[in-house]
């Protein structure tokens, strides 16, 4: 068998394993969080884009572990790319999504972990280390463990524009274009707040807020949070309505009201 009916058979299976890669990254990357002598190599002649060996360590434990568990899935992973596979799966990895944030210390990183078929994820994890907040969506499940315990995830109900609240990651938000764009949406909410990285996704799914939008993602941006919310209720597109899993300017919403509202906006930039 192929495809997502035969991904059923071992989801558990699927789960564990995921859990386990999580673990593993935790305990590769909290050593260099808050540390003095971290140093960031940067990607981007033309800007900042760092990278840190905290963000090596945490994807090598966790393709470690699958070339243990799971050797026949290909795997997609932000610092060592691709790794090619048999199973019809790839597991889609960023092992720091927030390196900045990391960077400056703040708990809004997150190690990003998605296992998606060529339609988009099955099954996704954000995991916030220093915090120890795990939230998971997919194959059955839609939940966050943290310091309080265990509950479900549900993101918020159907309400208007006006009463919404929206984040981003970086206020400039791409192209001139982009930002316009996002302002527009921006200049009708009740609240506009920045800086979140994968957290704000996260924060979506447990019923926080109502809007994230962004722009110039990655496939391994937005496969597991979008997974996440997906299993909560809610919904993630590109700015057209299209399929966002592979990158590119993503919307996601916490109900149908909140993401037609939103689309209706930008959908009339180019």
């Amino acid at each position: 068998m192929t495809g997502r009916k035969a991904q059923l058979a071992d989801s558990a299976q699927i789960i564990e394993t995921a859990h386990a890669m999580a673990d593993a990254a935790r305990r590769a990357v909290l050593p260099f969080f808050r540390h003095g002598d971290l140093v960031a190599d940067n990607k981007d002649a033309a800007g900042f884009d760092p990278v840190t060996e905290g963000d090596r360590a945490a994807e090598r434990a966790m393709r470690a572990l699958l070339a243990e568990r799971r050797p026949e899935d290909a795997i997609l992973g932000e610092e060592y790319g691709t790794t090619e596979g048999t199973s019809g799966l790839t597991w889609v990895l960023d092992p720091v999504d927030g390196t900045r944030g990391f960077l400056s210390g703040t708990p809004t990183w997150g190690v990003l972990i998605a296992l998606s078929d060529e339609s988009g994820p099955l099954y996704g994890i954000v995991d916030q280390p220093y915090i120890g907040e795990r939230f998971e969506g997919g194959l059955g499940q839609a939940r966050v463990v943290g310091p309080q315990g265990e509950a479900k995830l549900v993101t918020r109900g159907p309400r208007d524009l006006q009463d919404c609240i929206l984040f981003t990651t970086f206020p400039e938000l791409g192209s001139a274009d982009e930002a316009a764009a996002f302002r527009a949406v921006s200049d009708r909410v009740q609240l506009t707040r920045y800086g979140m990285d994968c957290y704000a996704y996260a924060l979506l799914a447990a019923g926080q807020i109502d809007l994230v939008i962004e722009a110039g993602l990655n496939a391994y941006d937005i496969q597991g949070p979008m997974a996440v919310i997906e299993a909560a209720g809610g919904i993630v597109t590109d700015w057209k309505g299209g399929p966002a899993h592979m990158g590119g300017r993503v919307l996601a919403a916490a109900n149908a009201a909140q993401h037609k509202a939103a689309l209706d906006i930008l959908s009339d930039w180019p």
